[in-house]
């Protein structure tokens, strides 16, 4: 049986240009000390940290979180996960997610269909597996139900990102128990250590500003019972005077709400944070941020929050 003190939650690590070295040691740390896994943003080059994770770690596993299916061919995608699946010793996981609007009409791609879009991507990576090789486990970026139906359907789980603890029993419910045993779930949660809750909150509150932008989020939000927060913010993001609409974001967001989506406090309420959602049936992925530094220092501090 674990326990808040015992359990070990999965950490987000971000190889950012001129500090990858440093995150690949910082890798090495959390498979020491016995974290559950690592998860890696597409953010920072995720596949090419994978790689990297592969070689430099014996033990722990790793995934995406979430690789966009827009950033390349399913074709090149089913060859390099084969690729790192089999060097790692079967430790990786390949998160696959449509990614959001502002991102994908970068790319001159459109999200007009995006469960035809992931089963048809994942279609495409299985037929390609006779002569890539075995593919790793694929798990799906979900948070509403669609797609986690879709997820439990086509693929061996489903991570969420800033998803609500109070809700996420009733959406887990709706998968058969011998099903959801076999799958992987898990969700990012933005994390903060800290004695100082208002400093926290504010790192949250900043954090969250550019999911509050996007639609999906905010419609996730809403069907999890949070309409009035929802309504408060649709009305700031209808107003024209863009250059004041993050700080009245910012101010607009519920304590309630922050903190069903995020986790604040000293070491033990972080712990203990960490610990419910596992017993929710959701692997907590950490999203390290801190008061008084950047990656690195938010990452030390959750080693050092479970004595080491």
């Amino acid at each position: 049986m674990t326990s808040p003190e015992t359990f070990r939650p999965a950490i987000s690590m971000v190889a950012t240009a001129k500090r990858r070295t440093t995150v690949l040691d910082l890798a090495c740390q959390a498979e020491t000390l016995g974290f559950a896994g690592i998860a890696c943003p597409s953010l920072g080059a995720a596949m090419a940290f994978c790689v990297s994770l592969a070689h430099v770690t014996k033990t722990i596993k790793f995934w995406t979180s979430i690789q966009p299916i827009y950033y390349s061919h399913a074709i090149e995608m089913a060859n390099t996960a084969a690729h790192i699946h089999e060097v790692s010793n079967s430790r990786f996981g390949l998160g696959l997610g449509v990614s959001h609007g502002p991102v994908i009409n970068r790319l001159g791609a459109t999200t007009a269909t995006p469960l035809a879009d992931i089963k048809t991507y994942v279609e495409t990576m299985r037929a390609q597996e006779r002569f890539s090789g075995e593919l790793p486990p694929i798990y799906l970026a979900a948070l509403r139900n669609k797609m986690l139906d879709l997820a439990t359907e086509v693929s061996q789980g489903a991570i969420w990102a800033n998803a609500i603890l109070s809700n996420i029993s009733a959406q887990l419910s709706r998968i058969a128990e011998p099903n959801r045993v076999e799958k992987f779930f898990a969700n990012m949660v933005p994390t903060v250590i800290s004695d100082d809750l208002a400093a926290a909150h504010e790192i949250h509150r900043k954090t969250l500003v550019g999911y509050v932008s996007l639609p999906n989020y905010r419609n996730y939000w809403r069907s999890c019972g949070y309409g009035e927060q929802i309504d408060a913010f649709e009305k700031i993001l209808q107003s024209p005077n863009k250059e004041t609409r993050s700080a009245e974001i910012i101010s607009a967001m519920d304590t309630q709400w922050l903190n069903d989506c995020t986790i604040s406090g000293d070491s033990d309420t972080v712990r203990e944070a960490l610990w419910t959602w596992s017993q929710a049936g959701v692997l907590p992925i950490a999203v390290m941020s801190s008061t008084s530094g950047g990656q690195a220092k938010a990452i030390g501090e959750l080693f050092a929050a479970y004595g080491n």
